[in-house]
């Protein structure tokens, strides 16, 4: 008889037997049954539905020669699953060739053992898959809930980001009451603009997945330097004189100071702000050159300042100031084609023009609100958590 150390017993460790022999499954029942719960299977179709099953083994002692599927194929099939390629397996067989050893290792078996068994030896090497598989399910738990604590961190972080740059923005816009929904609205035109224009040879390099969501989340920065403008400019019943014109024009170099400021304290460069800064300082630039701070001309204007020309200068004709009413989306579509190649990338007009009906439905789920400033800030809160 085979003297057993308590402190090697696990009786809450499962082997599975599959041996098509009964007197072999006896024999390893009676063996294994001092130190673990034992379950047996005579054929491989058996086996695959215990290992299957809400109660898989933590181990598996494993025949070559079945008489359905031979073993072989078995562990070939467990390890081929994402659900129970980790279930160590042992070949336990009278196939003894070195080339019958090399194949069941190289289908992922934690060991091969031939008959006929040294019962102590095969308990030992039990014992050891089970230490290995234990400490190996140990770690790969540490590691999803790492996984999953860095992601649910991650997902707040974002959050945080987008409700702050939506607040930063809300603020911003409530210095002038008229332009209500107008960041959210703007937010959506660009990505729908991206989206549509992903495709494009032109484009298709820099409108990857991850710089649509950073176009996404910048928009709403773009007209931020605004508060640093005049109330009696910014809020102006009317036409802007010459002078004070240029005074509004610095509201793009304004905004950009301002996030730059940002990264400088924060003391690292931060991906989605490079995006913002483009926007901020461009999104008044024209193709043709006659847009500000810089005058640049085409290509050199960065894309997403020429997406956002094209959002801007859309949700500012369908949308009323105190200087205008609003136009219907029919003429303001048509302001955008004739815009075609002098004021925007003539490739986004078209663009713009195909699914110009997207930019209507996004203005009309986001109509103007009046200046009550809790209800912006209710609303933007709310538009948050829809998209998440």
């Amino acid at each position: 008889m085979i003297e057993m150390n308590p402190l090697d017993s696990d009786a809450s460790a499962t082997v599975l037997v599959v041996d098509d022999r009964p007197d072999n499954l006896s024999l390893m029942s009676a063996l294994l049954k001092q130190r673990y719960r034992v379950k047996v299977a005579n054929h491989a179709d058996q086996a695959l539905r215990i290992v299957a099953s809400a109660t898989p083994p933590d181990l598996i002692l494993l025949d070559v020669m079945l008489p359905d599927i031979d073993g072989y194929e078995v562990c070939r099939r467990l390890k081929a699953a994402p659900t129970t390629r980790h279930v160590p397996v042992i070949f336990l067989t009278a196939k003894s060739d070195p080339g019958d050893e090399q194949m069941g290792l190289s289908l992922g078996a934690a060991d091969y053992i031939t008959k006929p068994i040294s019962p102590p030896i095969l308990l030992a090497r039990v014992a050891t898959q089970l230490a290995l598989k234990a400490s190996s399910d140990l770690l790969r738990n540490q590691n999803e809930r790492l996984a999953a604590e860095v992601a649910r961190r991650t997902s707040e972080l974002e959050a945080l980001q987008e409700v702050t740059i939506l607040a930063m923005a809300s603020l911003a816009e409530t210095r002038d009451c008229e332009t209500g929904k107008h960041i959210l609205r703007t937010q959506r035109y660009v990505r729908a603009l991206a989206e549509k224009l992903r495709p494009h040879p032109r484009f298709a390099d820099f409108l990857t997945d991850q710089n649509i969501l950073l176009l996404f989340k910048s928009a709403p920065l773009h007209d931020i330097g605004k508060v640093g403008i005049p109330d009696r400019i910014l809020l102006k019943p009317g036409r802007y004189e010459p002078h004070e014109f240029e005074i509004m024009k610095n509201h793009t170099l304004l905004g950009r100071d301002a996030i730059q400021l940002a990264e400088d304290w924060l003391g690292a460069r931060v991906e989605f702000l490079t995006i913002a800064k483009e926007i901020t300082l461009y999104h008044q630039e024209k193709w043709d050159g006659s847009g500000y701070p810089e005058a640049l001309v085409g290509e050199n204007i960065p894309v997403s300042a020429r997406l956002m020309a094209i959002a801007d200068v859309y949700d500012a004709l369908i949308s009323r100031r105190v200087y205008k009413e609003q136009l219907p989306h029919e003429q303001a579509a048509k302001i955008i084609a004739e815009g075609r190649g002098r004021h925007f990338d003539p490739d986004m007009v078209d663009a713009f023009i195909e699914i110009q009906d997207e930019f209507r439905a996004i203005a009309q789920r986001y109509p103007d609100l009046d200046s009550d400033l809790q209800k912006k800030i209710e609303f933007l809160a709310q538009a948050v958590a829809d998209e998440a």
